[in-house]
């Protein structure tokens, strides 16, 4: 192929394959354009879709217009290797969680509740809540407390090894840190993958504005889920009893205290949003984050 059409342009769906084809492709002198097929409405739409046609309107867009294509860029190779940790420790964490509910949705049908503990301590916790109590349903979940503390294990591991690459490869993390509720896995899952905040993370809303109409609408949810599911957290993290004073907690609480119809979780998504302004504000500028930031104008009746 690269003999024959040297220098081509090439497009292709965004899929699991598409980051490392694009690379391969790119290291024999293509160009390459990975399109995002949601939205492309004329292949999504399409009511008779299949690869031929998809290829063949990929072809045309890309000889046509590229930017109708939508084209996306994949992270480095390195990224992506540097991001394996923490999708591994995402996994672990979600599958801890799932064994867990499993365990107490059980005991609920039996009519007993186990007490809420800290998830790291939730097998020593249920032994001594069941033992001389109820040994014989004791003796059923043992294989799966046991399994639970081998992920708690594995999970500590991976903290440790984040931590230890956010600190010694990407100093930068160390400043978005400096933001009370952030922490080294959001840090390192900003520096890695972020691009466009808003549009990019999906934290910004949907628009379907025709004439004088300009409805309200949610959030797009599009993008990095992942990374908008920890800033996500964040924002309720500052916005909780536990958060810090900071202007980011005090624009929130304003918007709380609004009202209206989903008040917190707007204010949540909103806080959110602003966030990630400010987290990638402190990579680009390199500069000290301020908690609190006041104009002259407040100062000076202060």
């Amino acid at each position: 192929m690269s003999q024959n059409f040297p220098g081509a342009l090439i497009a292709l769906e965004v899929g699991t394959h598409s980051p490392w084809v694009t690379r391969f492709l790119q290291g024999l002198g293509h160009e390459v354009l990975v399109a995002n097929p949601r939205k492309v409405r004329a292949i999504y739409q399409n009511d008779r879709k299949c690869d031929l046609y998809d290829a063949w309107m990929l072809a045309k867009l890309a000889a046509f217009d590229p930017a109708m294509l939508y084209p996306i860029e994949h992270q480095s190779e390195e990224a992506q290797r540097d991001l394996l940790q923490i999708k591994l420790r995402d996994s672990l964490v979600r599958r801890r969680v799932d064994l867990i509910s499993s365990v107490r949705g059980v005991f609920k049908s039996l009519g007993l509740r186990l007490k809420l503990s800290n998830t790291n301590y939730f097998g020593p916790h249920t032994r001594k809540a069941l033992k001389g109590v109820n040994d014989e349903s004791l003796a059923l979940i043992e294989p799966i407390l046991v399994s639970i503390e081998m992920m708690t294990k594995q999970i500590k591991v991976l903290d440790r090894e984040i931590e230890k690459q956010a600190q010694t490869r990407y100093p930068e993390t160390l400043r978005l840190r400096e933001i009370v509720g952030v922490g080294p896995i959001t840090a390192l899952t900003f520096v890695l993958v972020i691009g466009d905040v808003g549009p990019y993370l999906g934290l910004v809303p949907r628009r379907d504005q025709s004439g004088d109409a300009d409805p309200e609408l949610s959030i797009s949810r599009k993008g990095n889920a992942y990374l908008r599911s920890l800033l996500v957290g964040c924002a309720q993290y500052i916005l909780g009893p536990f958060g810090t004073d900071c202007d980011l907690r005090e624009r929130g609480l304003k918007l709380v205290e609004r009202g209206g119809r989903r008040a917190k979780k707007k204010a949540v998504i909103a806080t959110a949003r602003k966030l990630a302004v400010v987290m990638l504000s402190l990579l680009k500028s390199d500069g000290k984050y301020e908690p609190v930031r006041r104009n002259e104008s407040i100062r000076e009746t202060a």
